[in-house]
């Protein structure tokens, strides 16, 4: 059994926990609402209220991380809308949240750290995409992720594996339902470079499980259809109204290999839930 510590349970980090569990092991998670406390809980996980700021963090961290030798730091940037501002004062908020808890995992029993990245970091390079790649992120977002995982690969008081998940869907999420009905949409030939939930949560798994760390892995299925094609035909298992997509409008063919996990962590990924 495994201690581990989830430093934002949400969409992927909660049921992360709730498999952690089921295999025997132990779970800190952390949630910035109060109110889901109790949710945590009743799923068996140790729950821990923890807001990482700018400048400070809240004084539950030194518990939430105690005697736990595995931290797995999954909180998106959240750089959109009004966050999306590029002035000094926004520009690195989330690289400074990654800074303020570093000095609190250097004094805990932190050993490992996985770092659930985004393979936005790459940008739109117009090419096949391996973890040799030299990333060029267009996005705040992205820019922000590369500057964290750095700082963590950095430090020498733990392990870092950094893990750049493509985009994310699930039974209750999946792009589809935002581009339904819309028009003239961009790059219809482009290939897309999706990971499904479970995925995402077997792949952190066999890494703790295969101790596979100070490691960077692009993690998206080999499963690499047009956007039009795939949308168009998931738009019509959804029940809903077709994409409509502009043939003059650019085209980026950039595919993001997973060869590196499938070969190092022998993964196979479940390409039936796509």
């Amino acid at each position: 059994m495994k201690k581990i510590s989830i430093l934002g349970c949400g969409w992927l980090g909660l049921p992360l926990a709730k498999k952690l569990i089921e295999k025997g092991n132990s779970v800190n998670g952390s949630t910035t609402s109060e109110s889901k406390l109790s949710i945590l809980k009743d799923a068996g996980i140790n729950p821990f209220l923890v807001a990482l700021e700018s400048e400070s963090v809240s004084e539950t961290i030194n518990d939430f991380l105690a005697e736990s030798e595995i931290l797995i730091i999954d909180i998106p940037p959240k750089l959109r809308g009004n966050n999306a501002d590029t002035s000094d004062s926004r520009r690195k908020v989330f690289v400074e949240k990654v800074q303020t808890l570093i000095p609190f995992i250097e004094i805990s029993t932190i050993k490992k750290v996985l770092f659930v990245s985004s393979t936005s970091v790459y940008g739109d390079q117009n090419d096949l995409i391996t973890e040799e790649t030299n990333p060029n992120p267009e996005t705040e977002s992205g820019k922000q992720l590369l500057l964290a995982e750095a700082i963590l690969q950095e430090n020498q008081n733990f392990e870092t594996t950094i893990l750049r998940f493509g985009g994310l869907i699930g039974e209750d999420r999946h792009p589809v339902k935002f581009l339904a009905g819309k028009e003239n949409l961009e790059n219809p030939d482009a290939p897309v470079n999706l990971i499904h939930q479970n995925d995402c949560i077997n792949i952190i798994e066999e890494i703790i499980l295969q101790s596979k760390w100070n490691e960077v892995f692009n993690a998206v299925a080999p499963f690499h259809p047009s956007r039009e094609k795939y949308y168009t035909q998931k738009a019509k298992e959804y029940n809903l109204v077709s994409p409509k997509f502009s043939t003059e409008k650019s085209n980026i063919k950039k595919v993001i290999s997973s060869e590196k996990i499938e070969n190092i962590l022998k993964y196979q990924f479940k390409l039936n839930e796509y």
